[in-house]
C-alpha cells in the first residue's frame, strides 16, 4: 500500500490532493449532518462554487444524500469512510506522525486525527468519534467505564453510539462537579454516555475539590462510599489534559495556590495534579473521585486531548504518566513531533 501511495505521488499528485479534499467533506458531512451546502463551506474554507461541483459529485456517486434539512451521508458513503481510514492516514502522513508521537510519549498506542480543534472546533467530534471506536474495541463482558469532565469530553459523549455487541456498560464520573457549565461536568458527561450508549449510569453529587475536614465527612457517606467504590473498580478511565492555569481558574483556586502554580511554572492538570514541563507534580488539590495513583490498577486508560495549545501538557502529563492510548489532533501532534 505504502509504494502505491508513494508512486501515486510521483506520478498522479492531482489525484492524491482531489481525493483528500472528497474524503475531508465526506468526513466533515458525517460529523455534522444534516448540513447545509453553505456551513460545510464556511467550515471547511472552500468556496460554495467550488463546493457545489464537489457534492454534486458525491451525490452521483450514491455517498451524499440531499434533504430540505441539508446533505447527509448515505450507507455506502459511510462505509467507504470506514473502509478509506486506514488509506489515509498514509496518505495524509498521520500514520507516520502516529509512530513519531507514539515513539516520543513513550506510549502503547497514539491514535492522530486530522485538524486543529483550536482552530475547527468541529475537530473535537472527530477525536470524540476516534474515542468511542476506542472504547468500544476494549470493553469486554461488564465493564465500569469512569469519565472526566470538559468540552472534549462532552463531544466524546456527543459521538456515542450503543455497542453493535450488546455487552454490558456502567458509566460513572471519575471525580465530583467543577462548578463549571453544567454541560461540562463528569455527572452530564456520563449520563449523556449511558443514555447514547443505551447503558447505566452513576452519579458522584459532590463537589471536586474540598477541605481535608469535609473530605473525611463526605467519603464516609454510605451513597457516597458506595459511588466511590464503583468508581475505583473501573475497568476504563477516559480523560482529558486541561492546561495548568484554565484549570486553577475554572476550580476558583485561592490567590495563594494560583501563586504557586504559576510560579512552579505548572503547564498540564490532570486528576487535581498539575505539572511542570518536566512532568514533576508541582501542587495538588484535594479532589474526590479517581486519582493518579488509581490508574495503575485500571486495564483501559484513554486520554482525549488535542490542539495546538495543548501541546505543552500533553507532553508534561505523559512524562509522568503512562496511558494505554491518547488521542488526539494534528495541531498538538505536529507540536509535539517538532522537537
Amino acid at each position: 500500500m505504502k509504494s502505491l501511495i508513494q508512486a501515486q505521488r510521483k506520478l498522479l499528485p492531482d489525484l492524491l490532493e482531489v481525493m483528500q479534499k472528497r474524503h475531508d467533506i465526506l468526513k466533515y458531512i458525517r460529523l455534522m449532518q444534516p448540513i447545509g451546502r453553505r456551513s460545510l463551506s464556511t467550515s471547511l474554507g472552500h468556496s460554495e462554487r467550488v463546493l457545489r461541483s464537489e457534492v454534486q459529485f458525491l451525490k452521483e456517486q450514491n455517498l451524499v444524500d440531499f434533504s430540505t434539512a441539508g446533505m447527509s451521508l448515505t450507507k455506502e458513503g459511510q462505509q467507504l469512510l470506514v473502509e478509506l481510514e486506514e488509506i489515509m492516514k498514509e496518505v495524509s502522513g498521520l500514520r507516520v506522525i502516529e509512530e513519531k508521537l507514539k515513539k516520543k510519549l513513550n506510549l502503547k498506542d497514539v491514535i492522530v486525527v486530522s485538524g486543529d480543534s483550536d482552530i475547527f472546533p468541529w475537530v473535537k467530534k472527530e477525536m470524540g468519534r476516534a474515542c468511542v471506536s476506542c472504547i468500544k474495541e476494549r470493553l469486554s463482558g461488564e465493564n465500569i467505564v469512569a469519565v472526566t469532565g470538559g468540552t472534549t469530553l462532552a463531544s466524546v459523549a456527543e459521538m456515542m453510539s450503543p455497542d453493535s455487541k450488546d455487552r454490558e456498560i456502567l458509566f460513572v464520573p471519575a471525580r465530583g462537579g467543577l462548578g463549571e457549565r453544567v454541560e461540562n461536568q463528569a455527572n452530564t458527561i456520563c449520563a449523556k454516555m449511558a443514555e447514547k450508549a443505551s447503558g447505566d449510569y452513576r452519579l458522584l453529587h459532590v463537589p471536586d475539590v474540598v477541605s481535608v475536614d469535609a473530605y473525611q465527612s463526605i467519603v464516609a457517606e454510605p451513597s457516597i462510599k458506595a459511588v466511590l467504590h464503583l468508581i475505583k473498580s473501573s475497568s476504563m478511565v477516559v480523560h482529558g489534559i486541561g492546561d495548568a492555569k484554565t484549570m486553577a481558574e475554572r476550580r476558583k483556586t485561592d490567590e495563594e495556590d494560583m501563586k504557586k502554580i504559576i510560579h512552579s511554572n505548572a503547564v498540564a492538570e490532570a486528576f487535581g495534579y498539575y505539572f511542570n514541563e518536566d512532568g514533576s507534580v508541582v501542587h495538588k488539590v484535594k479532589t474526590i473521585g479517581i486519582h493518579l495513583d488509581d490508574l495503575e490498577g485500571i486495564h483501559d486508560v484513554i486520554a482525549v486531548a488535542g490542539g495546538a495549545s495543548k501541546a505543552k501538557a500533553i507532553q508534561a502529563y505523559f512524562k509522568q504518566a503512562r496511558d494505554t492510548l491518547l488521542i488526539t489532533d494534528e495541531g498538538a501532534a505536529k507540536e509535539l513531533v517538532k522537537g
